[in-house]
């Protein structure tokens, strides 16, 4: 009689490889990748070199922090599926960022990764390291096209503050899948964003370990999706170190008949994690007949001495009350409506501590509003 395995449910039990036929092609049954359109992905799947110039990455902005990737112990990154163990292994080489030690980087340091045209592969590795001590604000822009697999390490060494924003402004017909796993170290200081406005399918997964005493992490992110746009993120959040702290909120707007996103939230308060607070949230705002938003939070807890921890999801369609009390003070239909987005989705963009980049997202969700307008 045979015996049946029962498939890894726990995010935290996941096997890693960094070799990709370890990993089978994902079919769509498995429990990462049950919600994601797998047949579109083929490209990523194979473990085959990528297209010379699919992505090209400008380092002028970071010349100063760039080090050389021998000097960078790569020690936090596990790929946890097919795609994270090809992109690392066929990435053409590593980028590595690294804040020096007691460094406080007053501008915002931006990395523009911009693909070359939907038909082309590329992969790309890149390694962020806030030596102690450090302060710094990096932004990941994705613009153009591509289908394009990407691996990004954080390192938040002791009494860091690093804040790492990865805006995905592609062009509609690009693939991204990305998975970013982050160590924060000792009284450091994580803030992460995963901000998706652009491409057909959009993939970011981010793992944040929250290691150290006195160790935070806080993981946002915002998602507006249109008609034949598929947006997914996969967070996980372990407190493994005492007296940590995390909050995670996303929050996502949809508009057209085929527009979907996907949130699992995933947040394990380990054995050690005693004095823990720990908070995840996810917001969907359905604009549209026919968009579907999926959310799934889970926690696990394995001590019971934790200041906090909570959890708690919500979907649903414009308030009519909102909208109402908007109308009732003179404000057309139209534009009450606009209003209630950008307040929806302002809590997001307001806490990226970088004005430039704000305004540009204000104007990033007026042109999706438009555009539904419009349609």
């Amino acid at each position: 009689m045979a015996t049946s395995i029962a498939p890894v449910q726990t995010r935290s039990e996941r096997p890693t490889s960094f070799e990709p036929a370890d990993f089978d092609i994902p079919t769509g049954l498995e429990v990462n990748w049950k919600h994601t359109p797998v047949r579109r992905l083929a490209a990523l799947f194979a473990d085959e070199p990528g297209d010379d110039g699919a992505v090209t990455i400008d380092l002028e902005s970071v010349e100063a922090l760039l080090t050389p990737a021998e000097d960078v112990v790569v020690d936090v990154f596990r790929p946890e599926d097919r795609v994270a163990a090809v992109a690392f292994s066929r990435a053409p080489g590593r980028l590595t960022v690294q804040v020096p030690e007691g460094e406080q980087v007053a501008e915002t340091i931006t990395i523009p990764i911009v693909g070359s045209d939907a038909a082309s592969r590329g992969f790309g590795h890149i390694v962020i390291e806030a030596l102690p001590g450090s302060r710094a604000t990096i932004i990941l822009e994705h613009t153009g096209s591509a289908q394009y697999a990407q691996d990004v390490e954080i390192l938040v060494r002791e009494n860091a503050h690093l804040t790492v924003v990865s805006v995905q402004d592609w062009d509609d017909d690009a693939v991204h899948l990305a998975s970013h796993q982050a160590r924060v170290e000792d009284a450091g200081f994580l803030r992460h964003f995963v901000i998706t406005f652009g491409g057909s399918i959009v993939r970011v997964n981010p793992s944040v370990e929250l290691a150290g005493d006195g160790a935070e992490g806080e993981l946002y992110g915002l998602a507006f999706a249109d008609d034949g746009q598929h947006f997914e993120s996969q967070v996980y959040l372990h407190h493994k170190g005492p007296r940590t702290r995390g909050d995670v909120l996303y929050k996502g707007a949809l508009q057209g008949t085929t527009a979907r996103t996907v949130w699992i939230g995933d947040v394990l308060i380990g054995a050690a994690a005693t004095g823990t607070d720990s908070y995840e949230a996810n917001r969907n705002l359905i604009l549209t007949t026919g968009a579907r938003a999926d959310s799934i939070p889970n926690l696990e807890i394995e001590t019971g001495d934790i200041a906090g921890a909570g959890h708690a999801s919500a979907t649903g369609r414009f308030d009519d009350e909102q909208l109402f009390y908007l109308q009732a003070r003179g404000i057309p239909e139209e534009e009450a409506r606009r209003l209630v987005v950008l307040g929806f989705l302002a809590e997001i963009i307001q806490r990226i501590d970088d004005a430039p980049l704000q305004a540009r997202l204000h104007a990033a969700v007026e042109a999706e509003l438009a555009r539904g307008a419009a349609a």
